[in-house]
């Protein structure tokens, strides 16, 4: 009788702690093959809405949430997202909650998105704080959040994670270079092998994201400013 109690407990704690994503809302479909997910703002004028996905349940496996929004995004055709934010009572935007969220869908032409050039982005884990070092400059970042560096073509920027057994890597932006993106984490991240929203491990625990994953955690992650 004490096991099946136990079992019925961790089922319980399962089934509370369980993650869905539904798409919640289909006003238009879009028929294209973009394999990609981009971060958009709301008021983007040649953004075509077509419809809303809902985030239910905490999960610290960002990237398998990612993926399975991304699946409901190309069901309708959808290449582009915003943050929906609940509303309070007065019509103010309540706080991000990461058990419970939403997100626009858009389809918006290849050319009207605009190269983002000039930043290094970096992202701390989904669970643990982050020692990280630019330039022998230190940073801490908190569980689930990132911040941007402004970056000079042909600069050399030495990524540490500042531990004794860590890993870093260099990086030298080039002229109009896309921004780059990457993770600080001690966890083992491993590739959906699809090339859509997937990781790339580059050197231990320094991981690099994939533009469409890095543009979904900047909606998703807490923004530190530093100077």
């Amino acid at each position: 009788m004490k096991n099946l109690a136990t079992i019925i407990f961790v089922l319980l704690v399962q089934l509370l702690s369980a993650q869905n994503v539904y798409l919640t809302k289909v006003e238009k479909t879009n028929d294209n093959t973009d394999k990609f997910l981009f971060r958009i703002n709301e008021e983007s004028e040649d953004a075509q809405y077509l419809g809303e996905v809902e985030v239910q349940g905490f999960s610290k496996d960002d990237a398998t949430t990612f993926s399975l929004i991304f699946k409901k995004a190309k069901e309708i055709g959808a290449n582009a997202i915003s943050l929906q934010p609940f509303k309070n009572v007065d019509g103010s935007p309540q706080a991000f909650n990461a058990s419970n969220y939403k997100l626009n869908l858009y389809y918006l032409p290849k050319e009207k998105f605009t190269l983002q050039t000039g930043h290094l982005y970096l992202f701390a884990s989904s669970d643990k704080e982050q020692k990280i070092s630019v330039n022998k400059k230190d940073y801490l970042l908190s569980p689930r959040s990132f911040f941007s560096i402004d970056v000079v073509p042909g600069d050399v920027y030495t990524i540490s994670t500042k531990k004794l057994l860590g890993s870093t890597i260099k990086v030298q932006p080039k002229a109009n270079e896309a921004n780059q993106y990457f993770q600080v984490s001690a966890l083992k991240v491993k590739s959906d092998n699809t090339g859509v929203g997937g990781l790339n491990l580059k050197s231990g625990d320094i991981i690099g994201l994939e533009k469409s994953f890095a543009e979904f955690l900047s909606l998703i992650y807490t923004k530190q400013n530093y100077k």
